[in-house]
């Protein structure tokens, strides 16, 4: 989904707001994450998941049209770890949860990451 999508979708799902203001709040949804994330901050949406940001040491690399070895800077990258929630819908198939009836959540191996 792109972000003009979600600003369509949400737009239908909410008919009392118009598109311009739809596309401000997610506009400043995003602005707040990138701020915060930029900050060395976190940005947590509860049972979508978590981003932050890791640091990369410098390290060698290799330049995979010559094979030439190149060096890679240290840097800063965001990172996503996704929540039980969101990983449970993906692992049932995109179905919506049931509140676990179907075994949904019973398994915690992907908790150790």
């Amino acid at each position: 989904m792109t972000r003009s999508e979600l600003i369509a979708a949400l737009a239908a799902d909410h008919p009392h707001l118009t598109l311009a203001d739809v596309e401000r709040i997610v506009t400043a949804m995003f602005d707040e994450m990138t701020a915060t994330l930029a900050a060395g901050g976190r940005v947590e949406l509860r049972g979508f998941g978590a981003f932050s940001v890791k640091q990369r040491q410098a390290r060698a690399g290799r330049n995979p049209r010559t094979g030439e070895t190149v060096k890679v800077d240290e840097k800063t990258v965001p990172f996503f770890r996704a929540g039980r929630e969101l990983r449970e819908m993906v692992n049932a198939g995109m179905k919506p949860l049931d509140g676990g009836a179907d075994g949904a959540g019973d398994d915690d191996e992907d908790d150790e990451e």
